[in-house]
């Protein structure tokens, strides 16, 4: 996998700070637990309020997930002065979504100085062992900070 390298040196704090501005992660409880240039582990706690009909995590809250793993992992790699903006992703639900808490690993495969596509997975651990339980490709956009 190739190693890649942050254009903007202060990419840890911008990339955390675009993160914490995000109210959807807080109300999940998710939080960032890895982070270098072009990859991001985040986590979130399991909680009964995400769940569907059967008990199991809702396919969204684990997009959601995803989705946001692939933006920070693509921004750490974006210039100073901007910003990120999904465009599309494709999610494979592989397993029902339970666990005591859920892994969102995600890592850019081709940075570009517009689109990047970034892979992600996500893993629902259990007694100490991760399940993997959904994919996701995504596409996003590099876009100038406004204001």
């Amino acid at each position: 996998m190739p190693r890649f390298e942050a254009k903007n040196p202060d990419y840890r704090t911008v990339a955390t700070a675009t993160f914490d501005r995000q109210p959807a992660m807080q109300s999940l409880g998710i939080s960032i637990v890895r982070l270098e240039p072009g990859e991001v582990d985040l986590a979130m706690p399991y909680s009964e309020a995400w769940t569907q009909q059967n008990g199991f995590v809702h396919a969204g809250i684990i997009t959601a997930g995803l989705d946001t793993a692939c933006g920070i992992a693509a921004f750490t790699l974006m210039p100073a002065n901007s910003d990120v903006l999904t465009v599309e992703f494709k999610t494979n639900l592989l397993a029902p979504a339970r666990g005591d808490q859920f892994v969102f690993r995600a890592r850019v495969v081709k940075p570009g100085r517009t689109l990047t596509v970034c892979d992600a997975q996500a893993f629902a651990e259990h007694d100490g062992a991760e399940h993997l339980i959904a994919t996701m490709t995504g596409t996003l956009m590099a876009l100038p900070r406004r204001g």
